[in-house]
């Protein structure tokens, strides 16, 4: 840890580390789940993982093509229940919520086997607010998570960039270190002399990852202060339209809004403050209007109800292939955190799918689901990891993904029939 008054910042594993027997070790095995909303359209998903040529600059996933030896497209998993609500609610538990009730997730199972190592056993975060209302008969609010500590206890997400870093990097405990912080001075700042007293003891090495890791949070909170404080302008319209002021904590640009809270993501994975993180990229019944992407005019969930319109599919394809871009960001940042013996990635378990495979009916036959990262090891990719039972539940991969991680059940919460080969 770097301390200062007002801020404890975690260290990612450097070379003086060592001196504690911590080099000799190898990174632990970290989980990531990542949900998307509404689906994708099921002959782009198709078309696979992209490899090079045509093909790549075709598919819908062609995003991920730097990184594709990493990744398995996972084929022929079913999910479980109707509606958003509750194919959103079984997609990292397998169950889905009736009568209020669902089961724990597959996070929140780690979580419990993992989280005694860490500062936060785990993290969830999110984009959007739970929203009011019934579909199919069950709230929902209940589609803004897909983590459960048990059957009746949803785990809503943390939406607002700048309550994450807080909590995950600053530590109030005095008057003055309050004061310092609504001044809202860089954490970086509050461990500057730590962080130098550290440096002249470390290796050229550790000296380079120690400021790359901290130019790195800086960053991040750089864009997080933007975002609650925006700059002057250096020119005002002649006129003024009436404006509804947004959430200060929530930025406008959707796009830097995702990759903000999956900066915050990596940083609480690489730190070790936590070795769980869930990501939901937008609620399970997102309404969110896609207009600002050209070609696009509507919300996503309208346009997954696409009737086989062609103009609305094309809509639907543009805004799929937005959400791949943005899981793409995500892993190669994974990937450019160096662990000594591979990234970040390499030692991490990343979940990326869908609740439904097509918005169009709501199908949960075959849902869209990737692996990703490596485990340190211990996951070897085959581009394509295909099931061909019929009606095989994707339990069956919550539960293998669960023994990578060291569960030791053989059973995922009584509705799996085997477990998929990973």
């Amino acid at each position: 840890m770097l301390r200062g008054l007002g801020a404890t910042l975690a260290l990612p594993y450097l070379e003086v580390m060592g001196n504690d027997g911590l080099s000799n070790k190898a990174p632990p095995r970290r989980l990531c789940c990542v949900f998307q909303p509404n689906g994708m359209y099921p002959a782009a998903w198709d078309a696979g993982l992209p490899r090079g040529g045509d093909r790549a600059a075709a598919s819908l996933l062609s995003p991920l093509s730097k990184l594709a030896d990493q990744i398995s497209l996972v084929r022929g998993l079913d999910n479980s229940g109707r509606g958003h609500v509750q194919l959103t609610s079984s997609f990292l538990s397998g169950v889905p919520v009736t009568g209020k009730k669902a089961a724990i997730s597959l996070d929140q199972m780690v979580a419990r086997h993992l989280g005694e190592a860490t500062l936060f056993p785990s993290i969830t975060l999110g984009t959007e607010s739970p929203r009011q209302g019934n579909a199919s008969g069950e709230p929902i609010s209940y589609a803004n998570t897909v983590s459960w500590s048990s059957s009746t206890s949803r785990i809503s997400p943390e939406i607002h960039p700048y309550l994450v870093f807080d909590r995950l990097f600053r530590r109030q405990t005095q008057a003055s270190a309050r004061q310092q912080d609504e001044n809202r001075k860089s954490v970086v700042d509050f461990v500057l002399e730590d962080t130098r007293r550290l440096q002249k003891r470390v290796s050229a090495v550790d000296r380079e990852k120690i400021d790359e890791y901290l130019e790195g949070v800086r960053q991040v909170e750089v864009r997080i202060e933007k975002s609650l404080n925006p700059p002057q302008r250096d020119w005002i319209p002649p006129t003024t339209p009436e404006l509804k002021r947004p959430p200060t904590s929530i930025p406008q640009d959707r796009a830097e809004y995702l990759q903000m809270m999956a900066d915050l993501m990596v940083l609480a994975l690489q730190t070790d403050s936590t070795r769980v993180a869930t990501f939901m990229m937008a609620h399970g019944f997102s309404r969110l209007n896609f207009s600002f992407l050209q070609g696009v005019n509507g919300d996503h969930h309208a346009m997954s109800h696409h009737k086989n319109k062609a103009e609305v599919i094309d809509e639907y394809l543009i805004v799929s292939r937005w959400y791949v871009q943005q899981f793409a960001y995500l892993l190669e940042k994974m990937e450019a955190v160096d662990e000594g013996n591979g990234s970040l990635l390499h030692n991490s378990v990343v979940l990326f799918g869908s609740g439904m495979k097509d918005g169009n009916g709501h199908v949960a036959k075959n849902i869209p689901l990737l692996l990703a990262g490596g485990a340190g090891g211990g996951l070897k990719h085959r581009q394509e990891v295909i099931e061909n039972a019929v009606d095989t539940p994707h339990a069956n991969l919550l539960l293998a993904v669960g023994q990578l991680m060291g569960l030791e059940e053989d059973d995922f919460n009584g509705v799996s029939t085997g477990k998929v080969e990973i």
